[in-house]
């Protein structure tokens, strides 16, 4: 199986030409639309995904649904932050203004937009993605993304996107280069029956955590590494956490392995 790269319906010489520029960049094929529907040229090309370029958006297309990015949840997230409320995020991560994030499973980008917001202009949000297909989406939908509110916005813009394994990414980072690394792996079995998170679950890496990766980001994190999975997930115990954050009233929780860099 195979990723494609096609247009919209509704395209133009400049779509045309744009999509066979990101083909080449991503080493994939190029496939004309021929007025056939997305369904179609997955069944005749047995394709792993198609990233369809349109006019004033990137999308992929797997199975029937459809990704593309958006900032999620963050908005709400943000907004409460603002606000005075708390985050459990942001309380497993103790992070603070000019503190620097490596999101090693960055997905739709929306804990690393709240994550951002926090740190501020003087700190950092580096997100991972291992598909070719999601980083380079998300990484386009960052660049170009409008918002009436300036602090989205700018929460959204500062964020750096690498398509690449965590797990040989790590290894080449120095000692104590993060003060957050944090993984948010793909659950095994979903919370939520969100239709938005369908598409992102076809298109993520599904393997657990291994405990070299958690090795090599307590060496590359200052304060904490943290985990998100589901509360009741066994995964805490066997990768080491020595506390769990979140999760009375909420499916989700957070796992801190808090290092000697930790002031908390």
């Amino acid at each position: 199986m195979q990723a494609l790269v096609t247009t919209s319906l509704n395209t133009s010489e400049q779509i045309i030409n744009r999509a066979k520029n990101i083909a080449y960049k991503l080493g994939l094929k190029y496939v004309k639309r021929r007025k056939k529907s997305l369904k179609e040229l997955e069944e005749e090309f047995l394709s792993s995904g198609i990233l369809v370029v349109s006019k004033n958006k990137l999308s992929i297309y797997i199975d029937g649904e459809e990704f593309f990015f958006h900032p999620g949840m963050a908005k709400i997230r943000i907004k409460a932050l603002k606000n005075g409320n708390n985050d459990q995020m942001i309380n497993a991560m103790n992070l603070r203004l000019g503190d620097s994030v490596l999101d090693c499973t960055v997905g739709l980008g929306s804990d690393a937009v709240v994550a951002n917001y926090v740190v501020g202009e003087k700190g950092l949000v580096r997100g991972l993605e291992i598909n070719p297909l999601m980083a380079y989406v998300v990484k386009e939908g960052i660049k170009n993304f409008k918002n009436p509110s300036s602090v989205l916005e700018k929460a959204v813009k500062g964020i750096e996107i690498i398509n690449a394994d965590h797990r040989d990414y790590l290894k080449e980072l120095p000692d104590k280069s993060f003060s957050v690394v944090y993984f948010d792996p793909m659950f095994r079995n979903p919370v939520y029956k969100s239709s938005g998170m369908a598409p992102l679950r076809k298109l993520a890496n599904h393997e657990p955590l291994d405990q070299l990766s958690i090795k090599e980001a307590c060496r590359v994190a200052r304060k904490r590494v943290v985990i998100k999975e589901r509360s009741s997930s066994d995964e805490f115990k066997r990768l080491g956490c020595t506390k769990i954050i979140g999760g009375k009233k909420s499916p989700i929780a957070y796992g801190v392995i808090a290092l000697g860099g930790d002031d908390k």
